[in-house]
């Protein structure tokens, strides 16, 4: 369902001492709607991840995209040089599984306390890193769809150390969708087919995406790496999988 009309406000979500600072969109329109969890890359709450939850409010989604960043960092958001990604891993490097799982959980209630959300399950979407959280995210009694965009390190690495992220898969309760770009020199695609075989291995419901020629950031139009041409396919399947699964 495309709406005409959205509001947007900046939120916090209170996850017991913590506030955690969110950018919040959804239909003028009355009624009840899907929420989803958008998540963040290695660059903060930026315009990208802000006009991601807006363009899903304009599909009849309540979306928020909480500061995953808020215990380390609050505030943050960058761009794109050189050294706006070297700070953004630094602060990555320092973030905990577990500790994002419930600031996640707690931006899902806060979701679920509003009263135009739909109370039975929400969609997570997330970029970079923001795409391996989103994969980590999925293993949540609520979360009923994933769209995980080139999440590296998942069969390697998980926050703040332990098994890696992949390990969790056989907990992963909904439908996930991992989009990778083939040129993306951060994810080999060897991990791109270890990801695949755990999905199946698991009988978790899912369909891997792989785009010749596209690099890390493919999805983002204000990289260098934007491949307009996957960005739209991928979205097309990202509106499908919600529809499906939340709708």
């Amino acid at each position: 369902m495309v709406v005409s009309d959205i509001k947007t406000q900046k939120i916090q979500v209170k996850n017991g001492d913590l506030n955690i600072d969110a950018y919040l969109a959804m239909p003028t329109s009355e009624g009840i709607f899907p929420g989803i969890v958008v998540i963040q890359e290695i660059f903060g709450v930026n315009d990208h991840i802000k006009d991601i939850t807006e363009r899903l409010a304009k599909q009849g989604y309540v979306a928020i995209a909480p500061a995953i960043y808020q215990r380390i960092a609050p505030g943050f958001a960058t761009g794109y040089t050189p050294e706006d990604i070297k700070i953004g891993r630094e602060y990555k490097n320092q973030t905990k599984a577990e500790e994002l799982l419930a600031d996640i959980q707690a931006t899902i209630d806060y979701l679920y306390s509003l009263p135009n959300v739909q109370q039975n399950g929400v969609g997570s979407i997330g970029f970079c890193f923001g795409g391996h959280v989103t994969y980590l995210v999925a293993t949540l009694n609520d979360i009923k769809a994933t769209a995980s965009f080139y999440g590296a390190g998942i069969t390697n690495w998980t926050p703040g150390e332990g098994k890696p992220t992949l390990s969790r898969t056989p907990d992963i309760k909904g439908t996930i969708y991992p989009f990778f770009g083939l040129e993306d020199a951060s994810i080999p695609p060897e991990q791109v087919d270890e990801i695949e075989a755990n999905l199946k291995k698991y009988n978790i419901s899912h369909r891997v995406f792989r785009y010749e020629g596209a690099n890390h950031g493919f999805f983002c139009d204000r990289r260098g790496s934007y491949n307009a041409e996957a960005a739209q396919d991928a979205w097309a399947h990202v509106l499908d999988l919600f529809s499906n699964t939340l709708k």
